[in-house]
């Protein structure tokens, strides 16, 4: 798998503004993973989907936007692409579909969804394993919740829990993260000839 046929969908609010810390982050992780030759993937509206797209043509990157028809919104304008769809909820399955990897930032109940559906699926194991990350400090509190649950039963989360969802300091560290498990995904099954 080369780099520039991975696509990273990247959730988080619609709320920040130009000129917020959190929207500075999310076109920081757009650059960031634009310059490493991810093709960003977001809902395509405003907020942090705005600034990772906008992010991600600084840096002469590629991006998609997965919009519904449900919202009447237009895409912002710096989506190459637009996959629309009808629903709020085939619209969050397209974007888990189209992804190869997650990256989850600062946001509200409409994100919290969003990284739990990954979340679940990646531990049902009901999708081929896909990096997942979220940035900074903000969803600790909650991850680290869920875990003191699930570590007192048989699950896989004995082994593999930051394998799931790792939790990166900034959007360099996530980018980084995510190049690394990609790489160590594709080369999973890599087994040295005999000589």
């Amino acid at each position: 798998m080369s780099d520039s046929q991975i696509i990273a969908t990247v959730f988080g609010s619609s709320r920040p503004s130009d000129g917020e810390a959190d929207y500075a982050e999310a076109r920081e992780l757009g650059w960031a993973l634009a310059a490493k030759g991810f093709t960003v993937c977001s809902g395509g509206y405003g907020g942090v989907m705005e600034a990772v797209s906008r992010g991600a043509k600084d840096a002469g990157g590629s991006t998609l936007g997965i919009t519904a028809k449900f919202f009447g919104r237009d895409p912002n304008r710096w989506v190459d692409k637009v996959i629309q769809v009808n629903t709020w909820q085939e619209r969050l399955f397209a974007l888990i579909e189209e992804g190869n990897c997650y990256v989850i930032c600062k946001g509200g109940t409409g994100t919290l969804v969003e990284l739990s559906v990954v979340w679940e699926m990646l531990n049902k194991g009901v999708m081929r394993r896909k990096p997942c990350v979220a940035i900074g400090e903000f969803w600790r509190p909650i991850v680290e919740s869920i875990r003191e649950v699930e570590q007192g039963h048989s699950s896989p989360w004995a082994e593999m829990d930051e394998r799931l969802l790792y939790i990166a300091a900034n959007p360099q560290k996530a980018v980084e993260y995510l190049l690394r498990e990609l790489w160590r995904l594709d080369h999973a099954n890599d087994v040295p000839a005999a000589k």
